[in-house]
């Protein structure tokens, strides 16, 4: 029975020989369709990059273009690589379709988190290395991807937000405008001698070469509080000056009025006692 068995299938491959070698062939095109195409995606996709840096496109959208360029190519690659098998496109496009329906309702929020990074990508509210706040989180802007937008804050922790979330709420760009406002509030006593202050602290102002003199400075006084007279000061700086400009000029304001006299009072009350006699 085995002899009948190892006879029958000698036979098969005999009728069937160039069916099976048409088959093999097909096979390995197929697998080099595949290999060589995964290249060809690799290859267009990093050239595409570095071409739109060059065109000095923002990082965010060359990455983002470059990627959605890979990944269209590697669908035809992998349509063409299946042909070449004998499996009918047409007929797994309908299944991809029904599925990719099934997929797509299970999917919402990937989906809409698809969306919203291709308007991101379109409107641009935010640029690679700009420095943002979105969705509570604040942070220099590292990338927009297919789904999420990551950030990276200044104690260099990297946060990862879902694109629909970056869109959907506010997004206080600090950058784009290349300039921000140090508001500054600085109490001294009501002994002092508020016009000396106000020129103690122009001079702070003009003294420091990081400090914008167009817009102009503002310096008034802000309110008359329980233990002090509080100045409103607010200078401007360029963006990547801010922390440097807000730390210095606390220290020299203090310094400045220090050795001007006038006095930077601590929060104080004044109690009172009062006495009865005792009854007689």
């Amino acid at each position: 029975m085995s002899l009948d068995l190892v006879g029958q299938s000698t036979d098969w491959l005999q009728n069937n020989q160039t069916l099976l070698i048409e088959y093999c062939v097909n096979i390995v095109s197929a697998l080099l369709t595949l290999v060589i195409g995964i290249l060809i995606a690799r290859m267009i996709s990093n050239a595409l990059y570095k071409i739109m840096l060059k065109k000095q496109v923002d990082g965010i959208v060359a990455s983002f273009t470059s990627n959605m360029t890979k990944y269209l190519i590697l669908a035809f690659v992998v349509a063409a690589a299946l042909s070449r098998v004998g499996i009918q496109t047409a007929s797994l496009v309908a299944i991809i379709g029904a599925a990719g329906l099934a997929i797509g309702l299970a999917l919402q929020g990937s989906l809409s988190n698809f969306a919203a990074g291709v308007l991101l990508i379109i409107f641009r509210p935010v640029k690679k290395g700009e420095f943002v706040e979105v969705s509570g989180v604040a942070g220099s802007v590292e990338s927009v991807q297919i789904f999420t937008t990551v950030l990276i804050t200044p104690d260099n922790k990297m946060v990862v937000v879902p694109n629909n979330n970056v869109l959907s709420g506010n997004i206080v760009n600090y950058t784009r405008t290349g300039q921000r406002r140090i508001d500054l509030v600085i109490g001294v006593g009501y002994s002092s001698d508020l016009k000396k202050t106000k020129t103690v602290i122009e001079q702070v102002l003009q003294s420091n070469e990081k400090v914008l003199k167009d817009p102009a400075w503002t310096i008034g006084v802000l309110a008359l509080a329980d233990s002090s007279v509080n100045f409103a000061v607010r200078p401007w700086a360029k963006s990547s000056d801010y922390w440097d400009v807000y730390f210095s000029l606390h220290e020299n304001i203090k310094m400045a009025l220090d050795e001007a006299g006038i006095e930077i009072p601590f929060p104080q009350r004044d109690v009172h006692l009062i006495q009865k006699e005792a009854a007689a």
